[in-house]
């Protein structure tokens, strides 16, 4: 049986063309593996239909420059809610609506140059909230930025 040491490449100029690329991201000085937003919604329209948050979701992958693998939809019962998943080349973005309670939590989580902000910002224009809390946390923040906070924003607002 072969054992497979890892290895640690230092970085630099000398060797940087041997660092594969990690898809991280880095703000203010700090690398991290990607953006993870929570984002909740009350009082949206469609979270009952699934082909209206079919295109919502790929409206949000397309807003942030994001790649589209697979997205599924399940939808519990003819007035139900819907959960379901787009998985990404950069991650994913994930649904569960209560129509019953005027609810829907995404997650978004995205590495590399993709721009989860823009895709809460398209589910919001497409669903329309009256009121949404978006709550950001850095994932993966790699070793030597310990001292960064992984949670950066918690926002609340309401739709004009």
């Amino acid at each position: 049986m072969a054992v497979i040491q890892p290895q640690t490449l230092a970085s630099g100029a000398a060797n940087e063309e041997m660092v594969p690329n990690d898809h991280f991201k880095s703000r203010n000085g700090v690398r991290f593996a990607g953006s993870h937003l929570l984002l909740d919604m009350w009082g949206a329209a469609h979270l009952a239909d699934p082909d209206a948050l079919r295109q919502a979701m790929e409206r949000a992958v397309k807003a942030a420059d994001a790649t589209l693998l697979h997205l599924h939809l399940h939808h519990f019962s003819p007035c139900g809610g819907v959960s379901g998943v787009a998985v990404l080349a950069e991650s994913h973005i994930s649904v569960h609506t209560w129509p019953e309670h005027n609810f829907a939590a995404f997650d978004i989580f995205m590495c590399g140059e993709a721009e989860p902000e823009r895709a809460a910002a398209a589910l919001q224009d497409a669903l329309r909230p009256s009121r949404i809390e978006l709550t950001e946390h850095r994932r993966g923040i790699l070793p030597g930025d310990e001292g960064a906070s992984g949670l950066e924003i918690a926002t609340q607002w309401k739709n004009p």
